[in-house]
């Protein structure tokens, strides 16, 4: 969104003034991460929590590590997440440039593709960068 008083909107693909650009707004939302696997849930009615406090990604702009916690609720339909292989699948986001926006987004999308959860909401609460400190959450259904 433009600041007020910026009356000209910049055509997509266009460098912002601090230098972003739609490379760096789409980066690491395709790339390859390892597969979650999962394993039939038995029984109906109850909500997971997994909370991820080691989570590290790279700023697709500056190439600085990005720190923060992860926290993962789900209420599971025939799916529960493996715990180890959705370790494995966040540590992956190590060497990952993305934008916190961004990863939440991709988490919650491949969470709900392994798993087919009733609903699930997603978590970041990212480290302060600038004196800034960002909570991003998404949820399913939207």
């Amino acid at each position: 969104m433009a600041a007020k008083g910026n009356k000209k909107q910049k055509p997509a693909g266009a460098t912002t003034r601090l230098g972003y650009n739609e490379r760096h707004a789409k980066s690491g939302i395709s790339t390859p991460l390892p597969d979650i696997e999962t394993f039939p849930n038995q029984y109906k009615g109850y909500e997971i929590t997994i909370v991820i406090p080691e989570y590290t990604a790279i700023c697709p702009k500056t190439n600085l590590p990005d720190f923060g916690t992860i926290t993962l609720r789900y209420q599971p339909d025939k799916y529960c997440l493996e715990l180890k292989a959705l370790k494995m699948y966040i540590h992956a986001y190590r060497n990952v440039g993305i934008f916190y926006e961004n990863a939440v987004n991709r988490i919650l999308q491949d969470i709900v593709r392994a798993c087919r959860p009733t609903k699930a909401t997603v978590t970041g609460e990212f480290a302060a960068r600038g004196g800034l400190r960002s909570v991003i959450e998404a949820n399913y259904p939207a």
